[in-house]
């Protein structure tokens, strides 16, 4: 570890005793445990966001949708609805309806990482997704010390907690970080893709991304349902934002929405159901089995680059099953809507 980490460490340490936080102490400790307990990383792989520097607000790259989706062209379509809807709600000016409806034009047409719109600069960025394990690559399950909704609800129509990412400042060297964070950070300086399971150009791409864009930023933690399979565990359902959502999504799943997604008959359903309500019963359980299938909660964590220009976009060996498309109606300057045969 080089000089200039020590130094970031030793200043969240001094931070860290500074504030005399007793909770941040707490998941200081919670975060040394785990080290210990679960030493090694299970890859994931590549998640997408986009992410916006806006000077009205500040100098710093936020997170404006969440860094969860698997591949870019996701995100430029989320960054495509997003300035549509501005151009259409959000202004009564014709010249600004304009330049939004441009940067429109531009994400229905290529497969761009970054668009400039009334000033503000709109960025696709990339991180990666991991998970820490054990020595029997058993995945990490969600601490006592992480977050939980204030109200604990299993009705699967209730809405999740709101994702942590969203307007989440992307500051490589945060001062309310603890010590572990810092190392954490430090230790993953360096990472990149290795091993023959990994393409040679997904590897180049990797060693590159080190050097160019060295700054690392975690980004909040999340939890996932992961289903144990011959070749280790799989992610079952989408990233969640408290350890709750994510066990409330695993009741829903086995109670509803798999046996209408898979077309279970009535014998099937039945099983699915009574699992679903033995594992809500449990409240806080972390696992779940049917029919010989494992079901697990594990916290999962992310990393993403960040070099002088500001956050990693995707490279050049990131995958898209798609590619750029017009979602919607023609919106003119004047706010009319036309909508195309």
């Amino acid at each position: 570890m080089n000089h200039d980490w020590q130094r970031q460490i030793h200043a969240l340490h001094e931070e860290l005793v500074r504030r005399d936080d007793p909770a941040a102490w707490v998941r200081e400790a919670d975060a040394v445990e785990a080290s210990v307990l679960y030493p090694g990383f299970a890859l994931r792989g590549p998640v997408f966001g986009v992410a916006v520097q806006d000077p009205a607000v500040g100098p710093e790259w936020r997170v404006l949708k969440p860094v969860v989706d698997g591949m870019p062209q996701m995100c430029r379509d989320a960054l495509n609805t997003c300035l549509w809807f501005r151009a259409k709600d959000d202004t009564d000016d014709p010249a600004v309806r304009r330049e939004l409806l441009a940067a429109v034009d531009v994400l229905s047409r290529e497969p761009v990482n970054e668009v400039e719109v009334c000033g503000a600069r709109y960025r696709i960025v990339r991180g990666d997704e991991f998970s820490r394990c054990d020595d029997q690559n058993a995945l990490e399950p969600p601490r006592p010390t992480d977050p939980e909704p204030a109200e604990r609800t299993w009705d699967p129509r209730a809405d999740h907690s709101p994702s942590p990412d969203l307007d989440f400042v992307l500051d490589p060297d945060p001062t309310s970080d603890g010590p572990m964070a810092g190392a954490l950070r430090a230790a993953l300086r360096d990472f990149a893709y290795q091993g023959m399971r990994f393409p040679a150009l997904v590897r180049r791409d990797s060693e590159r991304a080190a050097l160019s864009h060295p700054g690392i930023v975690l980004l909040p933690t999340c939890f996932g349902v992961v289903e144990r399979e011959r070749t280790g565990w799989e992610p079952a359902l989408a990233l969640q934002s408290t350890p709750h959502d994510a066990r409330r999504a695993l009741y829903d799943a086995l109670g509803e929405m798999w046996p209408m997604l898979y077309r279970f008959d009535d014998e099937k359903k039945a099983v699915y159901a009574k699992a679903a309500e033995e594992f809500r019963a449990l409240e806080r359980a972390d696992e779940a089995r049917v029919e010989g299938r494992v079901f697990r909660i594990c916290r999962t964590e992310r990393l993403l680059r960040m070099g002088p220009d500001g956050p990693e976009t995707p490279r050049p060996s990131d995958r898209d099953d798609y590619g750029p498309m017009k979602i919607h109606p023609t919106l003119l300057d004047d706010g009319t809507l036309v909508y195309d045969e």
